[in-house]
């Protein structure tokens, strides 16, 4: 359907005005995602977004909007940042959020594409949100947490990384994260008020809640997840992708495939200590009691039987600091902040080349951007100057 067809039509998307003409509205892409119904929304909703750009979007306090040429690159960026939101998310929405584009933004830290092109999407969401503040008087003020050149130059900040006394707090907040006591170590009123806990946790009645939910509660899923990335700097699309074939626990390694790696380049074999071994061993042998693995290669899924997604990664990895009273108060931490102190302690400890090979990077230029002075190792060189 064409921006002409859906102008011809009697329903809400009809409304596409002569000004908006030439600006491609709804593109084949999100028509091929959209029912009827969804794509009336959305080209009615992408109607005004691109009308408001068109006259006020440059400065809406001088009445100046965006030069047409502008506004259509920036309608191209977003119907992708859109479409990437349905998709990594629950499906259809156009309540876009600042956590989305928080997410989208990691994810164009590692598209490959030119700086140029990423500043771009970033200027595009900008417009998103000062449109949304005045058509909707939401928040406009975001700022991404990382950014990007108008250059060729890469001039990317990878997110904060954790200290080496925050990689142990981490590793220790998700032994007491979600757990629960045994079963047979409470009395009556205990073990109903726990039920009441673990039937909101598991969606179920409470009735139906067994002494195999409360195994379950202090499973080994996550200490297995967070200590394997803590280790081998896992990206969020590495854990999703994750397969049991890939655990080697004899030998203590990750065996990555080629076809399953990140930037689809090599097979990678990745070293894991002693402790997270044991971990993906206990899990792997839990695993095998839940049905959702069945018929599932996945290494770890979440509670509806998905992959995991950087967004509940990065929600996960929030209310790990919070019990670990890891402070976030201007720092910008998220999941990929393990991969980054990956890097840059093993780059201290054993040299860049083994913080390379660990963390997978094909490029030591790559490996170096996360390369930075531990704060500890700042503090020690200031005491020994005096």
């Amino acid at each position: 359907m064409t921006n002409n067809e859906l102008n011809s039509t009697d329903s809400g998307a009809s409304a596409i005005n002569d000004e908006v003409k030439g600006i491609n509205t709804v593109p084949e892409p999100s028509r091929d995602l959209l029912s009827e119904r969804e794509l009336v929304d959305y080209a009615e909703h992408r109607t005004q977004m691109l009308k408001w750009a068109l006259a006020l979007g440059k400065n809406p306090e001088k009445a100046k909007g965006y030069a047409k040429t502008t506004v259509d690159g920036y309608a191209y960026r977003l119907d992708l940042f859109y479409r990437w939101v349905w998709q990594e998310y629950d499906g259809y929405t156009t309540a876009i959020s600042h956590d989305h584009a928080d997410d989208f933004v990691q994810h164009l830290v590692h598209k490959d594409s030119s700086e140029e092109d990423k500043a771009s999407h970033v200027k595009a969401i900008k417009m998103l949100f000062r449109w949304r503040a005045w058509d909707f008087d939401e928040d406009a003020d975001w700022e991404p947490s990382v950014t990007f050149s108008s250059g060729n130059a890469s001039n990317t900040n990878p997110p904060d990384f954790l200290s080496k006394d925050e990689r142990q707090q981490v590793r220790e907040a998700v032994l007491e994260h979600g757990s629960v006591p045994s079963y047979s170590n409470l009395d009556p009123e205990e073990r109903d008020r726990w039920k009441a806990h673990l039937a909101q946790r598991f969606e179920k009645p409470k009735s139906e809640v067994t002494p195999d939910d409360f195994e379950r509660a202090n499973g080994w899923k996550w200490p297995s997840l967070i200590w394997t990335a803590l280790d081998t700097g896992l990206r969020p699309i590495e854990v999703k992708r994750a397969n049991v074939r890939w655990v080697d626990v004899k030998n203590k390694v990750l065996r990555i495939p080629k076809e399953e790696s990140s930037k689809n380049r090599d097979n990678w074999i990745v070293s894991i200590t002693d402790r997270t071994a044991a971990a993906l061993q206990r899990w792997l042998n839990e695993r095998e009691t839940y049905e959702k693995y069945d018929d599932s290669d996945a290494l770890w899924l979440n509670r509806n039987g998905n992959r995991y997604q950087h967004y509940s990664l990065n929600r996960r990895f929030r209310d790990l600091c919070e019990v670990a009273d890891i402070p976030t108060e201007n720092r910008d931490l998220t999941f990929y902040s393990i991969r980054h102190s990956v890097a840059t302690y093993m780059a201290r400890e054993e040299g860049l080349a083994a913080a390379q090979s660990q963390l997978r990077h094909k490029s030591e230029q790559t490996t170096m951007r996360y390369d930075q002075t531990p704060i500890e190792d700042l503090r020690d060189a200031l005491n020994k100057i005096g």
